[in-house]
């Protein structure tokens, strides 16, 4: 099942100038921290990589607190509960989300990842749980993963308040889509006490291969993501001495395992129709089907990478809308 909105896609966006500009200025100060040696100056990125602070008291109709689930591995999480909404005081769905920045970049205190969650959570309504996992080149595949299975485990046996846990649903964007996937499919083999995942969403997951997609060639003025940065973070994350073809990236290529026997729920998959990565997004939904999974494909042609980011723009109020559909009514 797929649905396709807008009108068709170019290889550039039709973009405010001043949105526009923050992409570019964005993509060259990270591209900047990207060093030759495989290592990152986060000292650099530091200086434009803004927190937000934990608020008890309600900011947009949202309260936020942190959480420690190992602090040797500094794993926590943010948790945000609305405050305005009807269903405030009620046992809530419960979203456990996992921020992008390739595997690399952002934690989930980043005020971008804030700003989001704070209004999925406002708006869905949700309880939100934002993992802050470690980040590589220091922690390479699988510490990601193991991060955010470990954090279900945590809040299967320390339910957030107001939420039910057995209405939970996985999500993450770009490289959070991915390990949305993997923490998923490790969930499926794993008996919990409270926690029972109803559905899998990954927005833009980032994946990849060896081979070079049509959407990857064609889409070289699209902003935010560029192939010689994602070859950087897929070397920078996968283990040493890995290529592309690396199960964690390519789920169904050469060196995959049998994906017919991976209990997975049901999927809702976004893809933009200006993102590089679409074509391995696509190739990741028929995969999941071929291989008797249930998922639903959303596009938006005219969307971005990070596209959710930027509530001025249409689709991002869209992109809310089938959200709340599938949580709420499958």
């Amino acid at each position: 099942m797929s649905g396709i909105a807008g009108g068709r896609a170019g290889a550039s966006p039709d973009l405010p100038w001043m949105l526009r500009l923050s992409f570019t200025i964005s993509n060259k100060i990270i591209d900047a921290c990207l060093r030759r040696d495989g290592t990152v100056n986060r000292r650099l990125f530091s200086f434009v990589d803004l927190k937000s602070p934990p608020s008890a008291n309600p900011a947009n109709g949202v309260t936020t607190s942190d959480t420690i689930v190992d602090p040797s591995r500094n794993l926590w999480f943010r948790l945000f509960l609305p405050t305005e909404s009807a269903t405030a005081c009620e046992n809530l769905p419960v979203v456990v989300y996992f921020h992008g920045g390739g595997f690399v970049f952002l934690t989930a205190d980043s005020k971008p990842f804030d700003d989001f969650c704070r209004r999925l959570s406002r708006d869905l309504p949700a309880a939100v749980v934002s993992v802050n996992y470690r980040l590589a080149p220091e922690h390479r595949c699988p510490s990601q993963y193991d991060d955010g299975f470990d954090v279900l485990k945590f809040i299967d046996e320390n339910p957030p308040p107001n939420s039910d846990l057995s209405r939970c649903f996985i999500a993450g964007d770009s490289a959070g889509g991915n390990i949305a996937h993997h923490v998923a499919a490790r969930a499926g083999e794993f008996k919990f006490r409270n926690l029972k995942i109803r559905g899998l969403i990954p927005i833009q997951p980032y994946f990849g291969g060896e081979e070079r997609t049509a959407s990857e060639i064609q889409l070289v003025r699209a902003p935010v993501v560029s192939v010689e940065r994602t070859d950087w973070c897929w070397k920078a994350f996968l283990p040493e001495g890995s290529d592309r073809d690396h199960p964690a990236a390519n789920l169904f290529g050469p060196k995959s395992g049998d994906m017919s026997r991976v209990k997975i729920p049901k999927c809702l998959v976004f893809i933009g129709g200006f993102d590089p990565l679409k074509d391995w997004q696509k190739k990741y939904c028929e995969g999941m089907k071929k291989n008797g999974k249930k998922l639903k494909m959303i596009e938006y042609p005219k969307a971005i990478h990070s596209f959710y980011m930027v509530p001025e723009l249409p689709e991002s109020s869209l992109f809310i809308n089938e959200f709340r559909n599938f949580i709420y009514f499958g």
